[in-house]
């Protein structure tokens, strides 16, 4: 299994994260809760030990899930999750408040069943509330023991002159990375070197595209996000540029034997340094899938094709 250790913290985690969007149950499609509690399970059963969610994800049945699939083994997991996203009422809001950060994280350790979080994830800045009141307040729950480590998410390259005073009191950032999306690449890369955190990569198989399991004449269900327009990896011109990047991952497949996905998930692992590839997973068949990108490398080759084929005119 390949591991590391988050910068700033003890936590060492595979590098292969299971997303936990699709525990949420809701615009995923066909997904059944037995089917995500066996494949936490396994993975934890076969050397996967990170697992991200969000209080939002399902309005908190993802965490509900997760907490489900873990007890007994909690110890045996890192579990990392998200604040900042409220829902109220039918509307979805920001908050970072220091009232809301302690209402949120006694809500998901309820929810997870826990009495710790190892990862505790600011999910977007609400854009009122200062970085070190949020700081402020995740410093508390760490002295109450309620989090063990806390991160940032959906941050780019303009955030680092305000985050540059708190380095090193966050360990990691998560942001949007595949072969489909490139455009937060440079962001990532100055973000890990400058503030010193870990890159995780959240959308690492632009939301099931590089699987190489659709094409143009694919269509998803009413109850599947993927539908919506919003989703671009599936319309248009995105849709066909990335159906030209699977063609050259289903090439690269055959060289090395592995799944369409396992290369997806190579090419951020060898691309970049240091990371870990989060992967929404619904079931034991897609994890195993999945698991096969870890344990080699792609060749220089290999990644130069990768490269050519996903590369965007903004790099």
């Amino acid at each position: 299994m390949e591991t590391l250790r988050i910068k700033n913290s003890d936590l060492k985690v595979s590098r292969l994260c299971m997303g936990g969007c699709p525990m949420g149950e809701y615009g995923w499609g066909n997904v059944s809760k037995n089917d995500l509690v066996a494949a936490v399970k396994k993975a934890l059963e076969i050397g996967i030990n990170f697992f991200d969610t969000a209080d939002t994800y399902g309005l908190g049945q993802a965490e509900k899930t997760l907490g489900e699939a873990v007890k007994g083994i909690r110890h045996q997991a890192v579990i990392a999750t998200k604040f900042g996203v409220r829902v109220e009422d039918g509307k979805t809001f920001y908050d970072n408040s220091s009232e809301w950060i302690e209402q949120a994280v006694e809500n998901s350790l309820r929810r997870l069943g826990t009495d710790y979080i190892d990862l505790y994830q600011l999910h977007y800045r609400d854009g009122k509330t200062a970085i070190g009141d949020i700081v402020e307040s995740l410093e508390k729950l760490k002295d109450r023991g309620y989090i063990k480590y806390y991160g940032l998410s959906n941050i780019y390259s303009e955030d680092i002159a305000e985050l540059k005073t708190f380095k090193g009191k966050f360990v990691s950032f998560q942001d949007e990375y595949s072969l489909a999306c490139r455009k937060h690449e440079l962001d990532m890369v100055e973000l890990s070197k400058k503030l010193e955190l870990t890159p995780l990569t959240w959308g690492s198989l632009g939301q099931g595209i590089l699987t190489g399991k659709y094409d143009e004449r694919s269509t998803f269900s009413s109850d599947d996000r993927r539908a919506k327009e919003i989703y671009v990896n599936f319309h248009g011109e995105t849709l066909r540029k990335n159906l030209r990047i699977v063609k050259e991952m289903q090439k690269i497949s055959e060289e090395v034997q592995k799944p369409v996905s396992a290369i997806a998930i190579r090419w951020i692992l060898d691309y970049l340094p240091g990371s870990v590839v989060l992967a929404g997973i619904k079931n034991v068949r897609q994890l195993l899938s999945n698991i096969e990108a870890l344990g080699w490398q792609l060749n220089g080759e290999q990644i130069k094709k990768l490269e050519t084929a996903s590369r965007i005119e903004e790099l």
